[in-house]
């Protein structure tokens, strides 16, 4: 493997979360309104809405949804670029066989993860609701072994540790929030619930994309070691 194009790689896995918060930030921009207890309310609302609702062929409104559609669609779909992405990283701790087979290992569950994330654009929940929910439901859960594997990966190698410690929040979170999915009410009951588990689900988000940010930073750091051990 060629070590210029790892750090290509790299790049493109900290550019992506980038695109997808401007491309998320557009798409509620142009969202028409509407939640699943209100039909009138005007526009998107940060408490009363979840992300998918961007991604809809029509609005709770009963609008036609095209353009949030189409800005949210893109940003996931950009997940799955990143998945491939993902699978050059391994490379770069080749010089210690046990992290390589650790990071590789990492790379599947967090490409396969991404891979999932591009499916929730794909399937449109309000015409295919159950493959929709399919997806959101197992991209969080691909994340945690992928955390865990990436962990172990941080720590053996000689990256700085405060990289350690993000990915090690991020699988808390991610955790958390799958145990959350499980035992949360529904949000059909009631809009307590609708505004609880759309609050969390855009801060669980939040922490995915920062701390996949972050983490590049610790593939380039790896990165330099990697060509300064290679100079010696």
């Amino acid at each position: 493997m060629n070590n210029s194009n790892l750090i290509y790689a790299v790049r493109f896995i900290r550019l992506v979360p980038i695109l997808f918060f401007i491309s998320v930030c557009i798409a509620i921009f142009f969202y028409p309104g509407g939640n699943i207890h209100d039909f009138s309310q005007e526009g998107y609302s940060f408490s009363h809405n979840f992300l998918s609702d961007l991604g809809g062929y029509k609005s709770h409104s009963g609008e036609v949804n095209f353009l949030s559609s189409f800005f949210f669609g893109f940003s996931l779909i950009l997940f799955f670029f990143a998945g491939i992405a993902f699978l050059f990283v391994p490379y770069l701790f080749k010089d210690d066989i046990l992290n390589f087979r650790l990071a590789l290992c990492g790379s599947i569950f967090f490409g396969l993860g991404s891979i999932f994330f591009a499916g929730v654009g794909l399937t449109p929940h309000d015409l295919y609701m159950e493959t929709h929910i399919f997806f959101a439901l197992n991209a969080f859960r691909l994340m945690i072994p992928g955390s865990l594997l990436f962990l172990i990966v941080l720590y053996r190698s000689k990256v700085k540790n405060y990289y350690a410690s993000t990915i090690f929040f991020l699988l808390i979170s991610t955790f958390a929030y799958v145990l959350y999915q499980i035992y949360g009410g529904s949000p059909l009951e009631n809009i307590d619930n609708l505004s609880q588990q759309a609050i969390i689900q855009k801060l669980i988000v939040l922490v995915n994309i920062l701390c996949v940010f972050i983490i590049s930073f610790a593939f380039s750091n790896q990165y330099e070691i990697l060509n300064q051990n290679k100079g010696l």
